[in-house]
């Protein structure tokens, strides 16, 4: 894919910033396109294809956590960047649960909205070349239709959960810090004393582990967890 054919949506109510956005995109060689409102955002979404969508999350009418959840039940595979003056890490979380894959707080330097942009259009195209399907034991997941199957059985999962999973599945037998997982995961670096990767990890243990054997993911105490068929090493 030609650079010159890569098709960007920016859902921005500021029009100084769409505009400021737009330009930018369009010196570097992208083909942009502005939607001042959530509404607008969803009919073009729906209507033309694009390669990776801008959103922000104040719009009017319909607002970015909402457009990004809709986009998210019709594409599992579109690259979205969310824009926001939110930064904290709990506005991140929900960002990221709506199913965002990146987050750009403002205000922010065009260069580092660049190098985020061509670094999720690159992830993108990796993730379509590269083996679509990740497996362990009786555990497998299928990349392209976003299923798990454990066991012959279908689970369903959140995006967040299923981002998880396949960041341990990624490492197998390998012992992952708390902090590698909020880096990888998250993209964010959590506060000292939040618990939201245990949270998440014991929504994924009662999915795939809770009723079948082996276990599969494991504590290791003081640093973080691993995906293995074994003993707990506490």
């Amino acid at each position: 894919m030609n650079q010159t054919e890569i098709n960007l949506l920016i859902v921005e109510d500021e029009p100084k910033v769409a505009s400021f956005i737009k330009r930018g995109l369009e010196e570097s060689g992208y083909i942009a396109e502005v939607a001042f409102d959530g509404a607008i955002g969803s009919k073009m979404a729906e209507a033309r294809t694009y390669d990776l969508i801008i959103l922000d999350v104040n719009l009017p009418y319909k607002n970015g956590i909402e457009l990004c959840n809709e986009i998210r039940q019709k594409n599992q595979k579109l690259p979205i960047l969310m824009l926001t003056a939110l930064g904290t890490t709990e506005d991140k979380l929900v960002g990221f649960d709506a199913g965002a894959d990146d987050y750009l707080v403002k205000p922010f330097e065009f260069r580092e909205l660049l190098a985020r942009v061509r670094s999720l259009l690159k992830r993108n195209t990796q993730a379509e070349t590269n083996q679509r399907k990740l497996t362990f034991l009786d555990l497998e997941m299928n990349l392209d239709t976003y299923e798990v199957v454990r066991g012959g059985k279908n689970i369903e999962m959140t995006q967040k959960e299923f981002a998880l999973l396949e960041y341990l599945l990624k490492n197998k037998n390998r012992v992952l810090t708390r902090v590698d997982i909020a880096e990888k995961v998250w993209d964010i670096s959590f506060d000292t004393g939040t618990n939201v990767i245990d949270v998440y990890v014991n929504f994924l243990r009662k999915k795939i582990d809770k009723d079948f054997s082996p276990k599969l993911i494991h504590t290791q105490t003081g640093i973080g967890y691993i995906l293995k068929a074994g003993k707990d090493e506490s």
